[in-house]
């Protein structure tokens, strides 16, 4: 099969296609045919590696236990292993693959019933591509996680800084779900898009410091690591919560299929700002590695069989 693969770390320059052996699935694993991928800042950052510690997880010198990345997908069943019994052949899938990465490929091996770590897998949103698919799992999990973590409800006042943002833009989406007054904080090119996601305000935080603004928030959820709990705890209410992507956060399968029924029901989607194919990921890093991209980059994975 086809994949791109790294065998050392540097620029997107040092991700290569190349022709690689075909997974085969393991007796409570699922093969799933890759029709869509994303690149998320975990990918350009492992390739780095940034931060260092990247190179802990995936070896010193050159990476040695992960040497295909992409971190979620969609696509569909080609097989299932003889203990499988959620997934059938043919079934539309999407999925998170953990911290074995792996969506850069035209094939990967999926567990039935994972945990993050090893992954997360669910029936695809019957109204999504599968490049729409693709670009939820992380992203929109990540959100997912930290709303529920800040116990964000009715009522409340929520600032999302880094509104445009892959995590960001799902945030500011299951915020107004779960029924919160919404501010988004974004640069000067993205305000129509965050208030089209439902945010009742947006700050262009090249013009505007939302610290000195004067108001004050239940929460304050940082989608993109670039604020600081002392830096925002002034705008904070008193019994406020500060949340941060940078926190590690454990989705379940439950999420998945939580998210998949919500865009079923047209409360949230996902935005995608530009798509590449496999072939040109390359530039697609290059790109995201900038940092202004809009939702998501999607990669597109063609097959010579697709029908």
């Amino acid at each position: 099969m086809k994949a791109i693969v790294y065998t050392k770390y540097g620029p997107p320059d040092v991700l290569e296609l190349k022709e690689v052996e075909k997974p085969t699935p393991k007796d409570n694993e699922i093969l799933v045919k890759v029709y869509a991928t994303t690149v998320t800042a975990g990918d350009w950052r492992m390739r780095k590696p940034d931060p260092f510690l990247a190179r802990l997880y995936n070896g010193l010198i050159r990476p040695k236990k992960v040497t295909i990345l992409g971190f979620e997908l969609a696509g569909e069943v080609e097989a299932v292993g003889k203990n499988v019994k959620l997934f059938n052949k043919s079934d539309q899938v999407f999925a998170f693959t953990g911290f074995g990465f792996g969506a850069y490929a035209e094939y990967k091996c999926m567990p039935e019933d994972g945990v993050a770590k090893e992954g997360l897998v669910a029936i695809k949103p019957a109204n999504m591509t599968y490049e729409e698919a693709a670009a939820v799992p992380t992203g929109g999990t990540a959100a997912l996680c930290f709303i529920r973590k800040g116990n964000i409800h009715s009522g409340q006042k929520v600032l999302i800084y880094g509104a445009s943002g892959s995590v960001g833009t799902f945030a500011v989406q299951l915020a107004k779900y779960f029924g919160a007054e919404v501010t988004g904080v974004c640069s000067t090119t993205n305000l129509e898009l965050v208030k089209s996601l439902g945010a009742d305000k947006v700050i262009d935080y090249t013009k505007e410091d939302f610290t000195k603004g004067g108001e004050t928030y239940d929460a304050i959820f940082d989608a993109v690591g670039k604020s600081s709990f002392s830096r925002s705890k002034r705008s904070l209410k008193k019994k406020g919560f500060y949340l941060s992507v940078n926190s590690l956060t454990s989705p379940k399968t439950e999420d998945l299929i939580f998210l998949k029924e919500l865009i079923e029901a047209g409360k949230i989607k996902s935005v995608i700002d530009r798509r590449y194919p496999l072939e040109q990921i390359v530039e697609a890093h290059r790109y995201v590695e900038t940092g202004h991209k809009k939702g998501n980059v999607v990669i597109t994975v063609e097959h010579n069989n697709k029908t």
